[in-house]
């Protein structure tokens, strides 16, 4: 299967870990030769409630033997999509009761951007340095990273950065910007949180100039950081949210959110603002909400919270300078890249998948899914330790 599947399919990278996979059960991946793999990675971050979970497989059963898709988005009403969205309007704060359904988080991303410039009539987006929102033409336009994007310039023009949580930097924003595009928590850059008060006063500028605020929780939302949405923990309720990932459990979606007075300018001038074959597809919005369902009847966002706690206990370690993020969002900053490559590798072969982030190469991820049990992160950390410990002695 492995040569099949590097000649057939389209590779991004010249070495992929190349499991072959055979089925996937709660926290465990397991290959073509029956061994169980711990995962500690939920598909970054989109497996939020495990594999092949009861209660979101019956959902997405029973909306199949329904129907699927039938028209294009916005033209029918279809109760998994109107359902989901309604729910979602209930938890979200005021100013975030109309959602866009699209097909992954870069769609929204892309949407969002369009709806700031529409309804501004401004055409500046500022976004962050080291920042990842996705890899279109326009989301690739807003990544604060040029050797990723380099050779595929020129993108969209009107984009400007500024540093992560640089208060001094603020002064930027001005009449000209459309919106300023951050990540509640900045993923690729290495999982770092905003300081304190930064997003609060991001906002505060865009509302004295006339911008908008987009977030970004593609990644932290939908409970991984211990609350629904992480703009939660810092106070700041964005004019337009970006989600994906963790929402449909492990399908693929996006959503973009805004006020519904916002979200209606997409119907004029040009009537069609932002269109999609697939966005809302009934099987997927199912999927939302049984994932949406889970997280709350299973309080799996206080769990998350206890998890991260045992967490940074656990996983004391000279190798390890520093943990990084939120909940079940966190990041291993080892002492060099070399370091985070061995313990990824090792890891792999001894039935623990880790992973790295984008661009901070001293980083190992781990976001496993929030369903994971206490025994079972007791057990991925042990053997992360173990390899340190390994690594450390081959070295001396």
């Amino acid at each position: 299967m492995i040569s099949d599947f590097l000649k057939y399919q389209a590779q991004i990278t010249p070495h992929p870990l190349a499991l072959e996979v055979s089925h996937a059960k709660g926290s465990y991946i397991y290959d073509s030769n029956g061994k169980g793999h711990l995962d500690f990675v939920a598909g970054v971050s989109a497996c939020s409630v495990g594999h092949t979970h009861p209660k979101l497989v019956k959902a997405i059963q029973e909306q199949t033997a329904k129907y699927m898709h039938v028209m294009v988005y916005g033209e029918y009403a279809q109760k998994p999509a109107i359902d989901y969205t309604k729910a979602l309007a209930a938890l979200l704060p005021e100013g975030l009761d109309c959602t866009y359904l699209v097909n992954s988080g870069t769609e929204a991303i892309e949407g969002a951007m369009k709806l700031a410039r529409r309804a501004t009539g401004r055409h500046e987006i500022i976004a962050a340095h080291h920042a990842y929102h996705g890899n279109t033409m326009g989301s690739l336009s807003v990544m604060g990273y040029e050797d990723r994007k380099a050779a595929f310039r020129p993108l969209v023009p009107g984009v400007r950065f500024i540093h992560f949580n640089a208060f001094i930097e603020l002064s930027q924003i001005t009449e000209k910007t459309a919106a300023v595009l951050l990540e509640t928590i900045q993923g690729g850059a290495g999982f770092i949180c905003p300081n304190k008060g930064y997003l609060k006063a991001v906002k505060e500028r865009c509302e004295a100039v006339g911008a908008l605020l987009i977030l970004d929780e593609i990644q932290p939302g939908f409970g991984r950081t211990g609350a629904l949405f992480a703009f939660e923990h810092y106070q700041c309720v964005p004019h337009i949210l970006v989600v994906g990932k963790g929402m449909a459990g492990g399908l693929p979606v996006g959503a973009f959110i805004a006020s519904k007075p916002l979200m209606d300018l997409l119907q004029e001038k040009p009537s069609l603002g932002h269109i999609t074959t697939f966005g809302g597809n009934p099987v997927i919005a199912s999927a939302c909400k049984a994932t949406l369902e889970i997280i709350q009847e299973e309080n799996l966002m206080a769990q998350t919270l206890e998890k991260e706690a045992f967490l940074r206990r656990k996983l004391q370690h000279p190798d390890i300078k520093e943990i990084r993020g939120k909940g079940l969002m966190l990041a291993l900053i080892l002492a060099s890249p070399e370091k985070a490559n061995e313990l990824v590798l090792e890891a792999s072969k001894n039935g623990l998948i880790l992973f790295w982030l984008l661009f901070e190469k001293k980083a190992v991820r781990i976001s496993p899914p929030l369903t994971i049990s206490m025994d079972e992160l007791e057990k991925g950390c042990d053997l992360i330790l173990k390899i340190l410990d390994k690594n450390t002695r081959s070295l001396n």
